[in-house]
């Protein structure tokens, strides 16, 4: 785990995925990253997907078991830990084989819940609807996991 003394909150721009939709908000992170900026990103498990829950969970299942029958260690990996799938996400909205999709991904910092070093950190305002007025249904990172076998109690 990330020490707090190694992590300076002034260099970073703070974002709180709390009831936002997390693929506008991914989209704006991943460009902000590709500028050089230091981004991180609090309460990555409320975080909200929109869509048929059921769709999004036979999504990401799938993904899970995606197996390379040659060598199956170089098979992708998807993460089930709210913050990690979250991190995943941006990931692949960045040219990671690249050099400065690289560097971009090393300026990410992803983290459940609001640590206690954020209390009086500015925190980056960014435009998105609020899920309860979509017209279709969503769910949230951490139910999502939790679904995909993540236990938040071990």
């Amino acid at each position: 785990m990330l020490e707090m003394a190694e992590f300076n909150i002034k260099e970073y721009e703070i974002f709180d995925a709390e009831n936002k939709i997390l693929g506008r908000l991914s989209s704006v992170v991943a460009k902000r990253l590709l500028l050089g900026k230091k981004i991180a990103i609090i309460n990555a498990d409320k975080a909200v997907i929109s869509g048929n829950r059921n769709f999004i969970v036979e999504k990401y299942k799938t993904r899970l078991n995606l197996m390379e029958k040659e060598n199956p260690e170089h098979s992708p990996y998807w993460p089930r830990r709210p913050d990690m799938l979250v991190k995943r996400i941006i990931r692949g909205m960045l040219p990671y084989n690249k050099p400065h999709g690289k560097t971009a991904y090393r300026n990410l910092r992803v983290f459940m819940g609001k640590p206690p070093a954020f209390a009086s950190a500015k925190i980056s305002a960014m435009e998105s609807k609020d899920p309860n007025k979509l017209y279709v249904s969503h769910m949230t990172i951490g139910e999502l996991s939790e679904l995909l076998g993540y236990d938040y109690n071990r």
